[in-house]
């Protein structure tokens, strides 16, 4: 059990976890990888951005988000991962509020979103995505450039699929939608999945230490120094509410039915060629390079770049890669 327990601890974390775009039907790609040991802040704008901390109420439940920017220019929705929260787009936010309109919302459960027990909300990424695409139905939002991230990106693909006329274009950060995306350490996940038991429960509660968290916002970055340890002790104090791990796990179980959609979502892909931004942290052992490679099977208009850090790439490249965005939503 003790070996077990080690395993899953480094396995479950992360699912407890410049060029201009081409608009030609040719097969071409911007490819770059990214190395920025050095990088400075050269993309950093002064800036007199102001981030308004809200809340709407989405079938009963508060649904809380950070919007910025001025509703009348182009639309970013920021989509958000596994332990996070609208938090980890805190640099989009102000930097990209110059140009243009970005809402981040916390799904019920995270953030500062309204933590209903199971009882009262279903678990689900298909629940989360209906209350996502409710939230920006509420919002007026019908057209939209989306930022996927970890979970975002099975909530996000559901609302692609459902509105593909709504989303002028994807960013992607770690956010997986084929089977070869999915690294060797989804084993012990898949085992959950195969046979969820006491035992295989158990074996999750490491992803929600104080430890587990700052691994999974850490690992693969060139220097830990460079993360902003808000991060994780955020997340901790939310994990540490009470019937946080219970619904925490029932997420780990459902993503199986993520799988189930990719060919779903790669036809999505093929028929409707919506522009792409990859912008990839390499050394993510859950969602390694492979994911950002297999959307060139479906997609022909990406810009592609590789970054060498982990999971959460805007922490430690996040001024390169909004610069990126800026660039990429600019020719949407």
């Amino acid at each position: 059990m003790k070996n077990l327990m080690l395993t899953v601890l480094v396995l479950f974390v992360i699912v407890a976890c410049n060029q201009p775009v081409n608009k030609s039907n040719v097969n071409k790609e911007n490819k770059t990888e990214i190395s920025t040991a050095h990088s400075t802040n050269r993309y950093n704008k002064k800036t007199n951005a102001t981030i308004a901390y809200k809340k709407i109420n989405i079938d009963g439940v508060n649904v809380a988000y950070r919007e910025a920017g001025n509703p009348n220019n182009p639309t970013i929705v920021l989509l958000h991962g596994f332990p996070a929260s609208s938090h980890q787009y805190r640099k989009v936010l102000t930097q990209l509020s110059d140009e243009f309109h970005l809402v981040a919302p916390d799904y019920p459960g995270f953030g500062n979103s309204d933590f209903p027990s199971k009882k009262e909300y279903t678990y689900t990424f298909d629940n989360l995505a209906k209350t996502i695409n409710t939230f920006l139905e509420k919002k007026g939002l019908t057209s939209y450039a989306l930022m996927i991230q970890d979970y975002g990106a099975p909530i996000g693909f559901r609302i692609a699929t459902a509105h593909p006329e709504r989303v002028l274009g994807i960013i992607n950060q770690n956010g997986n939608a084929y089977e070869e995306g999915l690294g060797e350490a989804w084993a012990g996940i898949r085992a959950l999945w195969a046979n969820r038991n006491a035992d295989t429960e158990a074996a999750c509660l490491p992803a929600f230490s104080l430890e587990g968290l700052e691994w999974q916002y850490t690992h693969g970055t060139r220097n830990k120094e460079n993360v902003n340890p808000d991060n994780w002790n955020l997340d901790y104090l939310r994990l540490s509410r009470p019937g946080a791990h219970e619904v925490n796990i029932d997420l780990f179980y459902d993503y199986q039915n993520n799988l189930t959609l990719y060919p779903k979502w790669q036809k999505y892909l093929r028929d409707n060629q919506p522009p792409l931004l990859i912008v990839w942290g390499k050394n993510d052992l859950f969602f390694p390079e492979s994911g950002a490679v297999a959307f060139k099977k479906d997609v022909k208009n990406i810009d592609y770049n590789i970054y060498n850090t982990g999971h959460f790439a805007l922490e430690e490249d996040g001024n390169e890669i909004i610069q990126k965005m800026r660039t990429f939503v600019r020719k949407l």
